[in-house]
This record gives structure tokens, sequence and C-alpha cells, in this order.
């Protein structure tokens, strides 16, 4: 597979541990302070509309590269294809009754997406969404260097779909060697009960991360949940459901030092979100394609910022 097809090769390391099952991992430690306990809502999003002066959409803000990984082309604000991702949709489980719907939905046929490699490749000819609240051309529309970044949402059950939440430093779209990565939640369709949590650092001698995989008690298909992350001077803490992941390495609660932290002060660095409903490579392509399968949504209830 040619580098451009992925996302880091998919973290293959980290995919390991997400098929190690550990009997004596959970999900949080036993008892622990709700990390917004002390802190305030600096800034939400609802979603009762998306509004266009906080996110951008399409292929991730980046200069490695086009912005494109996986099976899907992300489409701009204005859809492609004919097709667009984004809406806002009634939803009763919603706490403001609605929610952000990022759908993925199969063309099958040759497209025309702007440097997009999977346009003549009919197990790529999918669309689908990612919003951020950057661009490509180093513009951090909304960005925080430090603070609980939590995301309410619900995933969609699909042999392909690989949804995340997940930030980047605003210095690393412009400088990639500069990148800090941290994914708070990656799912894969097929697995309800099971996701990844990650933290790297890309490019570069001091390169490096962090990972676990985090089995949850409850279908995260079936209802939404709170997936968040703290992020202080100089470290990153997962949470799921506001209780803190437990780091299958250790058996502890995850604690993990964020090297670059003192670049990130030096040159004045936030973090910036992304919502992404992408479709991995690294499984076999149905065969058939199923109907159902044709198509599918992630849903946010909505996006904060604590502090």
């Amino acid at each position: 597979m040619v580098s451009s097809l992925s996302r880091r090769g998919f973290l293959q390391a980290s995919c390991a541990w997400l098929a190690f099952q550990c009997p004596d991992a959970s999900v949080a430690a036993a008892a622990t302070d709700d990390p917004t306990v002390g802190r305030e809502i600096v800034f939400e999003d609802r979603f009762n509309s998306i509004d266009w002066s906080v996110w951008d959409a399409g292929p991730k803000a980046t200069t490695d590269g086009t912005g494109f990984y996986g099976r899907s082309a992300f489409a701009t604000k204005h859809g492609e294809e004919g097709f667009n991702p984004y809406s806002i949709v009634d939803d009763a489980a919603a706490e403001d009754g609605k929610a952000l719907q990022i759908s993925a939905k199969y063309i099958g046929r040759p497209m025309n997406v702007r440097k997009y490699y999977g346009n003549t490749l009919p197990e790529f000819q999918w669309i689908s969404g990612n919003l951020q609240t950057a661009r490509k051309d180093g513009t951090v529309l909304k960005g925080w260097r430090k603070g609980y970044f939590e995301a309410r949402m619900l995933f969609p059950r699909h042999p392909l779909t690989w949804p995340a939440f997940w930030m980047l430093n605003g210095r690393s779209i412009l400088e990639p060697k500069t990148s800090i990565e941290l994914d708070i939640v990656e799912h894969k369709g097929w697995e309800p009960t099971v996701y990844g949590t990650y933290l790297h650092e890309w490019g570069g001698a001091d390169q490096g991360g962090r990972s676990t995989g985090v089995e949850t008690p409850v279908d995260m298909t079936a209802g939404y949940c709170r997936y968040g992350m703290l992020v202080d001077d100089k470290r990153c803490v997962p949470y799921f459901n506001r209780m803190p992941v437990i780091d299958r390495k250790t058996g502890k609660p995850a604690d993990w030092p964020i090297t670059r932290s003192a670049q990130l002060d030096d040159n004045f660095d936030v973090f910036w979100p992304l919502l992404t409903l992408a479709l991995r490579t690294d499984v076999r392509f149905p065969q058939p394609l199923e109907e159902a399968d044709m198509s599918a949504h992630m849903r946010v209830d909505y996006f904060r910022v604590f502090a």
C-alpha cells in the first residue's frame, strides 16, 4: 500500500493493543474526581447549526500530503459528487434535541474529487466528512493550549467505519515535524465495546507516543458516550464518560507526558479539534457490500472545552 493511502500506516502497533483482550482491564479507576469539577466551560458547540466561522470541512489541515486518508474522500462544506455528509438532525437523545450528523456514502462510480487518490478505485469511491477548527494555510479558527476537551458522540456499527475525535497542534499544519496528535477516541465500527486512545509526537529525533485500548461497559454504537482528554502544562489524561482510562501497560490511569510541551509554550501553540468519519483500509472490503452498509452515520451531541 502506498503511504498516501494510510494515516501513519494506520498505527499498526496501536492496533495490536486493541486486539489484545486483557481480563483485568477496566475503563477507569474505582474512585476519581470528575474532570469538569472546578472548571468552567470556556467554549461549547451544541450543534443546533453548523457555525462555519468556527468549523472548516474537508481534508485534514496539513501541508504533509493531501489530507486524505482511508477509503473515503472528505467533503468540503458544499459536499462532493452530489452528496453533503454534514447535517443537523433531530435527536431526542441529544441534550438539546439536535445533533451534528456526519455521514459516509458509497458512490460506487468514478469520482472527481480534487487530489483524492481513490477516485477510480471502486473500494475507495466513498464520500464522508471531517470537521476541524483549522485550515490548510495554517489558520486556527479555534484552539486552546490547555483544558479538558470533551465530545458526546454516537458511533455507527459498520464493517469499515473509523470515526474519531482528535486534536492537533497549530504549528503542525505548516511544520509537520512538530506534530503533536491527541487521539481522544478512534473507533472501529465492528467493535462496539472497544476503542483506542493515543498520544503521538510525529517527526524528528524526539518522536514517540503512548497508546492503549479501552474496553467499555456499554455499546458505543447503541447510545451516546462522552469522550474526553485533559491537557495541562506537560501531560494529557484520556477519559471515558468522565472516568480516567486505564493504561493496559501499567494497570493505572493513563497519564502521558507531552515531551514537546516546552515547544508548545515557546511558540504560543494551541490544540485544535477534528471530528472525523473515515473508513479503514486495513480490513477486507465486504463482498458483497450489503445495501444497509452503503451508508453510515456518526452523531455528535456537543463539543466542549473546560478550563
